[in-house]
This record gives structure tokens, sequence and C-alpha cells, in this order.
């Protein structure tokens, strides 16, 4: 008798083409969708709608089965009051990461075993690998779409009964097969940023939530050069949305970016055209999950990425009495953002990420 398997479908071409993979794998295929905010657009349209109508039609193409679930309380909860608390301390949070450790593996994992799956999948680009009774996550063979540093969370017991059927296959292949296949999310457009965002205004959208604080915006020297609208709506690096072109005499030499946050005096720190202030040596890093165990030694070297599609770095990790790590780097780093995740590599095997705390120039 054929093994069931759970599909995460999103109304994307990714998990469209993973349900299909697995189908043709001789997998009993359940689809099931996730609506994790319950809020319309600008427009006053719910996305949700339009993605579970691709959701039906793909699975009907399919045909295998297909069901919806509301997870928009837990989102709430689990999710977006973190990202609201996170922004609220002047810190860039990425919810992505919390959403599929609290959400994806957590209540959908639980609705899967009621619907009596075997495992679970998703349209995740990565790989896992059993070995010796340990679960391993590791990236997947297109480098360029590889999400492990999204999945850097995970749990063993999360990690255990899952599948990604797009491991081995890489992004024009998928979208190849969905149109070979006939499936509507064949030429769709991917999601960018944010899931509950969308394409709204980001600072219009987090203005509904959190209160903005204007404040001055200073340059290294201490001199005011403007005003900033929230230190919520800023992150390390930053070029656009300062509107600071037009200070007379300044205008040659390079782009104004954003290099510090004082968020005890609501001041927004800014360099003109020098960017060495935004490098440092390196960095402090919290609650780190180790996806396949603890290390052996308390120091080693290995490799690092502290954003999405960075390219891997590398590294000195000390593991911190308290549990912590002290991460020092071969070469200085461009603007390691407090909030964000610095997630570790041992070749293609993904060791798991934790929360940077702070980093050092």
């Amino acid at each position: 008798m054929s093994k069931t398997v759970v599909i995460g479908m999103s109304g994307g071409v990714d998990s469209s083409v993973a349900a299909l993979l697995l189908k043709e794998q001789g997998y009993n295929v359940i689809g099931l969708f996730m609506q994790n905010w319950d809020e319309t657009d600008e427009n006053g349209c719910c996305t949700a709608e339009d993605d579970f109508a691709d959701v039906r039609r793909v699975c009907s193409v399919l045909d295998i089965p297909y069901y919806t679930v509301n997870f928009a309380k837990e989102y709430m909860d689990r999710v977006f009051s973190y990202f609201l608390r996170e922004y609220n301390a002047g810190r860039t949070p990425n919810p992505d990461v919390l959403c599929n450790r609290e959400i994806k593996f957590g209540p959908f994992l639980q609705e899967a075993k009621r619907l009596g799956a075997d495992y679970i999948a998703t349209g995740h680009y990565c790989k896992i690998s059993h070995e010796n009774g340990v679960h391993l996550l590791q990236k997947a063979k297109d480098q360029n779409k590889d999400q492990t540093y999204f999945l850097n969370q995970l749990s063993q017991a999360q990690l255990a009964d899952v599948l990604f059927p797009l491991q081995d296959i890489d992004k024009p292949l998928v979208r190849e097969m969905a149109l070979r296949h006939n499936l509507i999310t064949a030429k769709k457009k991917d999601s960018t940023g944010i899931c509950f965002i969308g394409e709204r205004n980001f600072r219009k959208f987090l203005s509904t939530y959190l209160p903005a604080k204007p404040g001055k915006i200073l340059d290294l020297s201490g001199k005011q050069v403007g005003e900033h609208e929230g230190l919520m709506y800023y992150t390390l690096g930053q070029r656009k949305g300062l509107y600071l072109g037009g200070i007379k005499g300044e205008t040659e030499g390079g782009r104004w970016f954003v290099v510090k946050k004082d968020l005890q005096n609501n001041v927004l720190y800014v360099s003109h055209g020098d960017e060495s202030p935004l490098y440092s040596k390196s960095c402090e890093v919290s609650d780190f999950n180790w996806i396949p165990n603890l290390p052996d030694k308390k120091e080693f070297v290995c490799k690092a990425k502290f954003r999405y599609r960075q390219p891997d770095q590398d590294v000195c990790v000390r593991v911190k009495d308290d549990g912590g790590l002290h991460i020092e780097f071969a070469e200085k780093q461009r603007a390691v953002t407090e909030g964000q995740y610095a997630v570790l590599y041992d070749g293609i095997n993904c060791l798991g990420g934790g929360v940077i705390q702070s980093a050092e120039y």
C-alpha cells in the first residue's frame, strides 16, 4: 500500500511541482493549504483566496484531494507578535524563519498527521538525509534557490518525516515541468518579501500596528542632516528612502546609508560614501538551534551566512557557557543586522542558526 504524503500547497509553482513529483513517485498525495493571514490588501482583496483558487486548479489537474486550514490565530500569536516586538525594539526580524518553525512544521505537521500522513512535504529547495538516526538538513542542488537559511530553526522531530521533492531540481526545470503538465501556476510570479505584507507599502503597513516616533538623522560627526520617520522603518546598510540627496555641498562622493540606530535617543546615524562603518569583525548570537546535535568542540571553524543568498563566509565559532555563540569573521562582513539569523554550515549540511544580538566593529 502506498504511503500518504500531505504537502503544503501555497498556490505557487514550487509546491505545485513538488505535488506533481510526489504523485509521479507513487505516493498517495493530499494537498493542504494554510491560511495564515486574514487581512485584505490595499484593494480590499484577500490574496489567500486567489492562492487557494490556484491550489484548487492544480489539485484538480493532478487529481489529488485538497483541504484548507486556518492558522491565522497561531500565526498572530507565534509569529506576528514576535515580528512587532522586534521592530518595536529597533531590530530587523525574519518572520519567515519563525513561520517555518512555528507554523509550517508545527500545527501543519499536526494537521497532516490527523489526515493520516506518513510524511509531510513542502516546495522548499533543500535536501534531507537520514544517517544513523540523525536527520540532516542539506543544501539543494540549485544553490541559487537553496532555502536551508529559512529552515535553520527546525528540530530533529520536525525533520523526521519530511520530504523535499525539489531537492535535486533547479528552478527553470520546475517552471518547464509546470508548463508541460498544464499547471496554472507555471508562469506565476514568485512571492517576495514578508508573506503577510505582500506588495503593500511596508511603512504604511507597519504604522497601522506600531506608532511611529520621528526623530533626528545625524551623520557620524554628530551633525543633523535630516529627520527620520521612525527607527523601525530603517535597517542597517539601507540606502533608499532616506531622502537626503539634496544636502548642499554633499551630493558628490557616493550615497547616504544607515550605519547605526540609537534607540535610547531615537537617533538614526548615516554615513555618506564611506561604507567602512558598516563592516564588522564578529557578532554575538543567542538562541542557537543545533539541527544535528551540539558540536563536540567549544571552538571550531565552519561556514556561515548572515542573510539569505549570501555566499558562504569563513568563520571561527566559539560556544559560550550560556549556550550563545561568538562568531569571528575571517573577512569583515557588511551590515550584519541585529534580529536576523546567523546560519552555520559544514559543507552541504546546515548546522542550525541563531539570532544576531550584536556586531563588533
